[in-house]
């Protein structure tokens, strides 16, 4: 039970609301005087002090160890295989080791945080933000303070350490880039070289358009107009799954299209890539590589439905709206003494995004 003299129940019970105030609170905010302050262990105890310090940055180089671990890792487990059982542990241990190494910072941090930095409490009153010299001289010397107060600059291990630790958490990210682009080896030269890769696909003289994915030659008296077909490389269809399939339709994939005689305008110099209103575009939108998978006959659109771009078929696809940055590449095509659909040659750009374009 509170003393009658008790200077605070005296005020609490003096206290009466403002009539202006809407809401009249029975308990309203004080301006209490802080509690004493509470020392921790390592503020009493030297060795406890010591024993922390030795916690977070051994904390610090944990981390470090992760990291040398998911790049060890990402060599120790290669993927070049293509099998499951290969990515599910290089996926695994590069992913445990990146998860040491972020976990080890953060709880290192918080430790040196509670421990060790100053934990004492004070009251900031507040004022009005100005850019006097006297604000930034106040500035400079709350960062002093709080260097002092946190040990950064005097505690040599805690500071290296950390450092160490978060520089060798972005190493992992860097090593994973390699993997972004084959390998050059004797085989394929230019396996790194993101602009041959993209310059050649599987087509090339005579090589019939199909069907996507049965593999089916297509017809020049199957395409009506107005039709839209989704095509593949013919020698496609006989690659094995697991030897670069997809990687090779990724790049070849086209979309074959009629339109009327009339309504088509060519660039110039393409006025033969086509035959009889029959054209043949790359279906890989040259803004980020998204599949261009929706045509309106109409209009003669091509529309990426991923980020809006839209291309005119009957003007070389050139751009007409979004951000894609140029036409989509043209396949040049005939027709062979069998009525099939063939390739003159392969594209002549890369297809894709455009940044591949750039050296």
């Amino acid at each position: 039970m509170a003393h009658e003299d008790d200077p605070l129940e005296h005020e609490r019970a003096s206290w009466k609301p403002s009539p202006g105030l809407a809401v009249a609170v029975p308990d309203p905010v004080r301006n209490d005087v802080l509690p004493p302050h509470r020392e921790r262990m390592t503020d009493k105890d030297p060795a406890s002090m010591k024993r922390a310090v030795r916690t977070v940055y051994t904390l610090f180089y944990l981390s470090v160890a992760g990291s040398i671990w998911a790049v060890a890792a990402y060599m120790i487990f290669p993927i070049e295989s293509g099998q499951l059982t290969a990515i599910r542990d290089n996926t695994l241990f590069i992913g445990l080791g990146i998860a040491l190494a972020l976990l080890a910072i953060g709880i290192g941090a918080i430790h040196w945080s509670k421990a060790i930095m100053s934990d004492k409490e004070f009251v900031e009153p507040r004022h009005a933000t100005r850019g006097r010299d006297t604000t930034r001289e106040a500035a400079i010397k709350a960062f002093a303070e709080a260097n002092e107060e946190s040990g950064f600059g005097r505690r040599a291990m805690i500071r290296n350490s950390m450092i160490a630790a978060v520089v060798a958490s972005i190493v992992p990210g860097i090593t994973l880039f390699r993997g972004l682009a084959p390998e050059n080896t004797v085989a394929n030269p230019h396996g790194g070289d993101p602009v041959y890769l993209f310059s050649h696909t599987m087509w090339k003289k005579g090589m019939r358009l199909a069907h996507d994915p049965s593999g089916v030659p297509i017809k020049a008296s199957d395409v009506t107009l107005g039709s839209a077909f989704h095509v593949i490389p013919e020698a496609l269809a006989s690659v094995p799954r697991s030897d670069g399939y997809l990687d090779q339709k990724a790049k070849a994939i086209v979309l074959l299209m009629r339109l009327p005689v009339n309504e088509l305008h060519p660039p110039a110099g393409r006025e033969n890539w086509g035959f009889d209103g029959i054209v043949a575009f790359s279906k890989v939108c040259t803004h980020v590589g998204c599949p261009v998978a929706l045509y309106e006959q109409q209009t003669h659109h091509l529309l990426c439905p991923c980020h809006q771009s839209q291309f005119d078929v009957s003007h070389g696809a050139a751009v007409i709206f979004g951000p894609a940055a140029r036409p989509l590449p043209q396949l040049p095509i005939e027709v062979d003494d069998e009525g099939y659909i063939v390739a003159q040659s392969d594209f002549h750009e890369p297809v894709g995004p455009s940044f591949w374009e750039r050296h």
